[in-house]
């Protein structure tokens, strides 16, 4: 019993050893040192800059811990590159994790990261650069999704669901983690917000069937669903019945001269009796045998492949957005084969969401204060002028009953 609770124990260990973090980046002192921001737009006056900031709320005693970088100023383009551990997720979970904070009330542009591969000229990084994974919010008007593309032999694909956003001035935690078996789940907040296959939610392998290119639709497939009833007949005397009358209730005008004017008409009207060309009530037609369905063959081109979850070369993280307001900070970042690794990391970013809405709710306490005393104060205000308008009205009537009284006493 003793020595299977050591090997239980040197399993565990061995488990928690093997797990690897290529990447994690708090943004703390020093980050701009790890960081390489890209000049792809510098030439064209839309480059933007990043500040480092905890944002407008944070918690009271840990703001250095929780700053992140800020896009600014507005209209920019922002590019900003990290190297990570030189990695292969063969055979392993690729887990994906960060935090955005779209304290400016974002209306449009994006908020993803991206995974690249070694190569890459940090200076000159842009939205040309091969990326191997991008995930992440993006956010323009109607559009308010998170982005999960993967990029397979030269080509970015877009998962084929919907992923929610969030789309609120807090902080939120996206995770992404792909599985060796050509699985993938996307979370929000440590909370699954889509899952699905790679092979089925993704366009990268061939379709397994095709239309049969040899067959088609016989020459005399019956298309028509209804037909016209053989036995429904045309009532007798349908067509006598004219399209417009007389309007019974027009009269004759006052100055109407027949002389002058011609022989009166009344004018026309649409008939109610009229119902229009007759046609022979629709049956159902015995010959229909439903819409002609094309056979499928199984596709000659269809190559099943199992490594669509696997990047042999990733080397890089980086950032690179558009955004029409800016003011998106991100924090948090960690790229790891092990999901345990990546909710022990967001642990920074669960207690920074807490002093977040902490200073939130406080901030929003004294501007509630704020506004009731202003409201009282008005309020004060304007008892004070009823009162002296009273005292004015009061000693005008005084005035003037004074008045008429000296008046009365010099007559």
């Amino acid at each position: 019993m003793k020595g299977t609770f050591v090997i239980a124990v040197l399993v565990g260990l061995v488990a928690i050893s093997s797990a690897t973090v290529y990447f994690s980046e708090k943004f703390d002192k020093g980050w701009e040192d790890r960081w390489v921001h890209s000049d792809a737009k510098k030439s064209e006056g839309s480059q933007g800059e990043w500040k480092w900031t905890a944002g407008k709320f944070h918690s009271a005693d840990n703001e250095e811990e929780e700053k992140g970088i800020q896009t600014s100023p507005d209209a920019r383009f922002y590019q900003t590159s990290a190297k990570t551990q030189q990695f292969s997720n063969k055979g392993k979970d690729l887990v994906l994790q960060y935090s955005v904070k779209h304290e400016q009330g974002i209306d449009c542009g994006g908020g993803y990261i991206k995974i690249l591969p070694s190569g890459l000229n940090q200076k000159s990084f842009g939205g040309d650069s091969t990326y191997n994974v991008m995930f992440g919010p993006d956010i323009c008007g109607s559009t308010r999704k998170t982005h999960f593309i993967l990029t397979k032999d030269g080509v970015n694909h877009l998962v084929k669901r919907e992923i929610r956003t969030e789309t609120d001035e807090f902080t939120h935690l996206y995770t992404l983690i792909l599985h060796p078996d050509n699985t993938y789940e996307v979370q929000i907040d440590g909370k699954e917000a889509q899952k699905g296959s790679l092979k089925e939610d993704f366009e990268i392998l061939k379709s397994k069937e095709i239309k049969d290119p040899s067959a088609s639709k016989p020459e005399d497939w019956v298309n028509e669903k209804t037909i016209a009833d053989p036995e429904d007949k045309k009532p007798e005397g349908y067509d006598d019945i004219p399209e417009t009358i007389p309007d019974p209730d027009a009269t004759k005008p006052d100055d109407w001269e027949d002389e002058l004017d011609g022989e009166w008409e009344r004018p026309t009207i649409a008939n109610p009796e009229y119902k229009g060309e007759w046609s022979a009530k629709q049956i159902p037609n015995p010959a229909y045998k439903g819409e002609w369905v094309h056979p499928m063959v199984p596709n000659p081109e269809f190559v099943d492949r199992d490594d669509l979850y696997l990047f042999e070369d990733n080397n890089f993280v980086g950032f690179e957005l558009w955004q029409v307001k800016s003011g998106t900070i991100f924090d948090n970042i960690i790229v790891t084969d092990d999901l345990a690794e990546a909710q022990k990391f967001a642990e920074l970013t669960t207690k920074a969401q807490k002093g977040e809405k902490d200073a939130h709710d406080a901030h929003e306490k004294v501007e509630a204060e704020k506004r009731a005393a202003e409201e009282e104060k008005n309020k004060a205000n304007e008892a004070a002028d009823e009162d002296d308008d009273e005292e004015e009205e009061k000693e005008s009537k005084e005035n003037k009953e004074t008045e008429e009284k000296e008046d009365k006493d010099e007559l």
